[in-house]
């Protein structure tokens, strides 16, 4: 039995029109999940001899590190609590905040240390040495639950 041109194009219509109807119903129920990147700042304080030599001491006026979203609220967590032992964290969930992780480690002074020290940024707050850090991590899989509404 032979199918004709007429009738495959009729059928391969059919599939299409139904293929594109499903996409359109599928992707106008999604939900859109919220921010897909998040950043974390942790800031603690250390001793003025954990400084290393060839890091560079921002303080804590300098308007680049006043630009970044959360950064004054991690330090002034870590000082209020003198965080010594463990770092003091500030977590963002937005749009763009995996930028704040590039922000802090390309605009400010970013040591990278060794086994021993610390990385991040060295900043002098009043008489303290705080260091700050950022990691960023992104959401990538789809969600696994489609809405009907």
């Amino acid at each position: 039995m032979m199918i004709r041109g007429k009738e495959m194009a009729l059928s391969l219509l059919a599939v299409g029109t139904a293929a594109a109807a499903g996409y359109v119903l599928r992707s106008g129920t999604r939900e859109r999940s919220p921010s897909k990147s998040k950043a974390d700042l942790g800031a603690r304080v250390i001793g003025r001899g954990e400084v290393p030599a060839e890091a560079t001491v921002v303080d804590i006026t300098s308007q680049r590190l006043g630009k970044i979203p959360g950064a004054r609220r991690a330090i002034n967590r870590a000082v209020r609590n003198d965080a010594r032992e463990e770092w003091e964290h500030v977590t963002l969930e937005r749009d763009g905040a995996w930028s704040v992780v590039d922000t802090v480690r390309g605009s400010l002074p970013y040591y990278d240390g060794d086994g021993s020290e610390y990385n991040g940024v060295y900043i002098r707050y009043n008489e303290q040495i705080v260091v700050l850090d950022a990691i960023g991590w992104a959401r990538l899989e789809e969600p696994l639950h489609y809405s009907n509404s």
